[in-house]
């Protein structure tokens, strides 16, 4: 079993079995990452270029280790300190950098498709790292791979997103995983920041944080992304605190072993409380330890190493 592409672009068009291949193979690097010594020779000789053209913190450092655990060549690009600045363009960027002889590029960019761009115009790996409103892949996979660690299955699992759904593509991402693993899906959050084609999603659509959250398993909690919205879409930060934050008192309405999850960075007492993020349900630390599982498993499937073998 492989994966169809050579590239990771979103989990729209992923299928259950290439999703079910990832969080297994994903499995086996978990326990790498627990070793004394957390670094393996399978990627040696792969150069891996992290092109960030937005600020990220756990997703970068994530590919990051995973790659230099995995042996691989790491190079990171930061816009800042680039001729970005001197208005060279996305295309030309890369065919520079691709000339030394890159072999897989993992891309954050504000643009939504400028991962599927690259993969017209080079001749590397596409890791999407997260693409505009578009979708964010890798976060969704540690997320369900999270999930099903804790239960041992996805499929019949109710999973409440909770933010803003018209700004996430974390949600994005785990509204086609989740529904393609066979979960019940769920999205709530104020109608201003449903997007207006909420209905093409095929989920569980509400805009009461009670209601959604009664008889759910697992609460995946976002935040408010203001660098991407426009003003007015809320009265107020208190009042999106007041009708949407997760409080301790709301935890009463899930079901029994239930599961709190944040993908950060988090706002606390905005859109969880902090009781709540350092509860005992409380998988957010996990998610991020899972993160280099979930992106080992991702470079190493679509290296091509795994046909060497």
């Amino acid at each position: 079993m492989k994966l169809r592409s050579r590239h990771l672009l979103g989990l729209e068009e992923t299928t259950a079995s290439e999703i079910k291949l990832i969080l297994d193979t994903a499995e086996s690097f978990r326990e790498i990452i627990e070793r004394p010594i957390k670094k393996v020779p399978t990627l040696r000789g792969v150069t891996v270029l992290n092109l960030f053209y937005e600020p990220s913190t756990r997703t970068r450092i994530s590919f990051e280790l995973a790659e230099k655990r995995l042996s691989a060549d790491t190079i990171n690009f930061s816009r800042a300190l680039s001729s970005v600045t001197k208005g060279e363009s996305l295309k030309d960027t890369v065919k520079n950098i691709e000339a030394l002889k890159i072999n897989m590029i993992v891309v954050r960019h504000a643009s939504t498709g400028a991962p599927y761009f690259l993969t017209q115009c080079t001749g590397s790996n596409i890791i999407n790292a997260g693409d505009g409103r578009h979708e964010h892949p890798t976060q969704a996979l540690l997320d369900m791979f999270t999930i099903r660690r804790k239960y041992g299955r996805l499929e019949g699992l109710r999973v409440v997103l909770v933010g803003d759904v018209k700004h996430s593509r974390v949600i994005r991402s785990n509204i086609w995983g989740l529904k393609t693993m066979g979960a019940s899906v769920a999205i709530c959050g104020p109608s201003t920041l449903l997007p207006y084609e909420v209905e093409e999603f095929g989920v569980d659509v509400y805009t009461h944080l009670d209601e959604a959250m009664d008889g759910a398993d697992v609460v995946n909690v976002m935040r408010i992304q203001l660098e991407r919205q426009q003003a007015g879409l809320f009265p107020s930060m208190r009042e999106y605190t007041r009708l949407f934050c997760v409080t301790k008192e709301r935890l009463k309405l899930l079901n029994k072993n239930y599961t709190i999850m944040h993908p950060g960075p988090m706002n606390r007492g905005v859109e969880i409380t902090s009781e709540v993020a350092d509860s005992s349900s409380s998988v957010i630390l996990e998610q991020v330890t899972n993160g280099q599982a979930v992106r080992m498993a991702v470079l190493y499937l679509l290296s091509g190493k795994q046909r060497e073998e």
